[in-house]
């Protein structure tokens, strides 16, 4: 075999298909066919597959590996295993940078601006009150330093401190935390998802919360819009896929208006992101060739 996408167990040959299992077929299947427009033959598997040589595919690329955030141990172990045995895209340097929301300091850095972050550090004796009186920030979001899928992540205010003291308390002493003011644009203009392949912008999705919430991921009911993106929104985009060391393969530029309403990132995504090439069927096509240049 020459390529080999990686994904979840669940998604390699599902018994069972629902409309967003049909999604994630649909989405591998289009850059499966770019792949092998291009001569090369490719096949699906799990990244925990025990019995697979990884020295055997020419490259593998990390696509629906949506488990490895509940498995993060057992991910890190495969990521030391196979480095080295083959051509991984994205690399797995560039993985490990971007699976720990600490790159956001990297990036702002360079110049990239991020939501207003203050990371938390393990055995951080501070109780949530009192983090947010030395900050002076009054509406805030918490989410773990790895995490995904809105996973440990909480909306606080002064009147709710106390009912997540002791959930706190268990994760601070474990994981690294990010806590950030909430950016209430979100409720609003939501956070649009920019595309980029190889450094050049494909297409861009709209995601905005359900009624009454302000997690824009589907899992909690948020609905993806079709979203013509301007071009500053087009260049900050680039811009922040070039800030990345090396340019990535593919990268999903997650940006919000902040409470100053400037373009801010609240993510970059450079591991499993859903890329919805389904709603731009070109970008598979882009991609494709990004990973035909690295072989």
């Amino acid at each position: 075999m020459d390529i080999v996408i990686l994904t979840e167990g669940k998604y390699v040959s599902p018994k069972e298909i629902n409309w967003y299992t049909e999604q994630v077929l649909q989405e591998d299947g289009l850059l499966m066919k770019a792949l092998e427009k291009r001569g090369f033959s490719c096949t699906k598997l799990d990244w925990a597959d025990p019995n697979m040589d990884w020295s055997q595919p020419k490259a593998c690329i990390f696509r629906s590996v949506w488990d490895y955030f509940h498995r993060f141990n057992e991910f890190e172990r495969f990521l030391g295993k196979v480095d080295g045995l083959t051509h991984f895209i994205n690399p797995i340097t560039q993985i490990k940078w971007n699976m720990d929301k600490h790159y956001l300091l990297d990036l702002e850095q360079k110049g990239i601006p991020i939501v207003e972050s203050c990371f938390l550090e393990i055995g951080d004796a501070r109780t949530l009150e009192q983090i947010h009186k030395e900050l002076g920030w009054q509406k805030t979001v918490l989410k773990p330093c790895v995490s995904g899928g809105g996973r440990h992540t909480y909306l606080l205010n002064s009147e709710n401190y106390a009912d997540h003291e002791e959930v706190y308390a268990e994760l601070i002493s474990k994981e690294a935390m990010i806590l950030q003011p909430f950016q209430e644009q979100i409720i609003d203009k939501g956070e649009v998802s920019h595309m980029v392949m190889g450094g050049k912008y494909t297409h861009s999705v709209l995601k905005k919360a359900k009624d009454g919430d302000y997690r824009v991921q589907d899992d909690f009911g948020g609905a993806v819009h079709d979203y013509q993106a301007s071009q500053e929104e087009i260049d900050f985009a680039e811009q922040v896929a070039k800030a990345c060391d090396p340019l990535p393969a593919y990268a999903r530029i997650d940006v919000v208006w902040d409470n100053e309403d400037k373009l801010a990132i609240s993510e970059v995504e450079l591991i499993e992101p859903e890329l919805w090439f389904r709603k731009h069927p070109p970008a598979a096509t882009l991609l494709a060739d990004e990973i035909a240049k690295n072989l």
